[in-house]
């Protein structure tokens, strides 16, 4: 009996010095519900953006050399700017909150070595697709906006995904097949853009929670 007991305080004790180890090398308290809060406000933005692209007057696909110049201060182009913007200061405020409080509940912080790391390999392909978003628009190449925002936002998660739970990497495997296929069909755009940033993250934040959070 003394054996068994000894036993299992020697596999709880390697248990924890396991987890020890994790956290120090890993950020594992992303919260499943920062997934659903983003994928939800990705949502609402998309129907928001697709009201807007009812009217007659909208024209998505277009280059700047096949219409001219590109009128910056075009009403269109100003609201799913300031739209954008919204959208991604929203899910990033709300994903921080309910990290922060899956992090405070675990005992542990917020910035570490590992949410370092992890935020530093999500920074460059973030930034890189950050520039090449931007020139789309300079140049009035619109179509290529989800393609690049999808596809680089999944190479980020690919990335963070060696210090943080090693499931985004799913995520973002799909991010960016998604962000491929839409190059082909950009008169979809907006639909991929939903999929892989609203019902994409719902799903994972879902899968999250029930493994991770539950």
């Amino acid at each position: 009996m003394q054996q068994e007991d000894n036993k299992e305080a020697t596999l709880e004790a390697l248990e924890e010095i396991r987890n020890i180890m994790d956290r120090s090398v890993r950020f594992i308290s992303l919260s499943g519900w920062s997934g659903i809060w983003a994928g939800c406000t990705a949502l609402a933005g998309s129907f928001i953006a697709y009201r807007w692209m009812l009217n007659p007057d909208f024209k998505y696909i277009r280059t700047a050399f096949s219409e001219g110049s590109i009128n910056y201060f075009d009403p269109y182009i100003t609201r799913f700017i300031i739209l954008g913007i919204a959208v991604f200061i929203i899910a990033f405020a709300g994903g921080l909150f309910f990290t922060w409080k899956k992090a405070h509940r675990q005992q542990q912080q917020l910035w570490s070595n590992a949410s370092r790391q992890m935020l530093f390999h999500m920074f460059l392909p973030i930034f890189a697709g950050g520039i090449f978003t931007v020139m789309s628009v300079y140049y009035g190449c619109f179509m290529f906006i989800v393609p690049s925002c999808l596809a680089f936002y999944g190479l980020a998660l690919i990335g963070a995904s060696r210090h943080t739970l090693s499931d985004i990497r799913y995520l973002g495997m799909l991010d960016v097949t998604l962000g491929c296929a839409s190059l082909f069909l950009p008169a979809f755009g907006l639909l991929f853009w939903a999929t892989g940033f609203g019902l994409l993250h719902i799903l994972y934040g879902a899968v999250m929670w029930n493994k991770y959070d539950k």
